[in-house]
């Protein structure tokens, strides 16, 4: 994110930021905290931080466990990120 970006302008606009978006729906959809996803996922809950502000990409490693952790596949969640890009306008 450049100096001059803000993060709701990164959160509305750019893949991340939506990926980090839909992640913070799942996670309060299901009653959890960043650090109980953490916990479960098996990573630190700064690093949930980071992917819901949208300032990092998950690995596909990141993205299975964090599926696994909220109980919903993988594919779904991309699903998601896809129809929400489209719906703003972003070609995907």
């Amino acid at each position: 994110m450049s100096p001059k970006q803000s993060t709701s302008e990164n959160s509305s606009s750019s893949i991340e930021g939506t990926f980090g978006g839909i992640l913070r729906t799942l996670r309060l959809g299901r009653g959890m905290s960043q650090e109980e996803l953490a916990h479960v996922s098996g990573y630190h809950r700064n690093y949930i931080g980071i992917l819901e502000r949208g300032e990092k990409s998950p690995s596909l490693r990141t993205l299975f466990n964090l599926a696994g952790a909220l109980t919903i596949s993988p594919s779904d969640i991309l699903k998601r990120v896809e129809r929400s890009l489209k719906k703003h306008g972003r070609a995907v």
